[in-house]
This record gives C-alpha cells, sequence and structure tokens, in this order.
C-alpha cells in the first residue's frame, strides 16, 4: 500500500470512530427510545465500518 493510501485509511479510521464517538453521546442524551435506537444503529454502522477501514491495514 502506497504511502498516501495509508493517509486515506489513518483518515477514514479517525472520522468513522468520531462519527461514532458523537453518535454515542448523542444516545446518551435522548429520552425518546425510538430515537435513541436510531442513534444506537448509527454508532453500530461506525463502528462497523471503523472494523472494515482497519482491517485494510
Amino acid at each position: 500500500m502506497s504511502p498516501k493510501e495509508l493517509l486515506y485509511i489513518e483518515d477514514a479510521l479517525g472520522h468513522a470512530q468520531y462519527m461514532a464517538t458523537q453518535c454515542q453521546a448523542a444516545a446518551q442524551q435522548l429520552s425518546d427510545p425510538t430515537l435513541r435506537s436510531q442513534i444506537e444503529q448509527l454508532v453500530s454502522s461506525n463502528q462497523a465500518l471503523f472494523n472494515r477501514f482497519y482491517n485494510l491495514v
């Protein structure tokens, strides 16, 4: 893998981790169970995306 490709993956990892963290924080603040469930699904999706990018390295 080229250095440029590695930088791209590193950037993508950072974005996926940031989104998962932000969604988790938002889910903890919600009182509506439906919205909380939707946000928790986003957390799972972003974590899965992070794992897929991480496995590329």
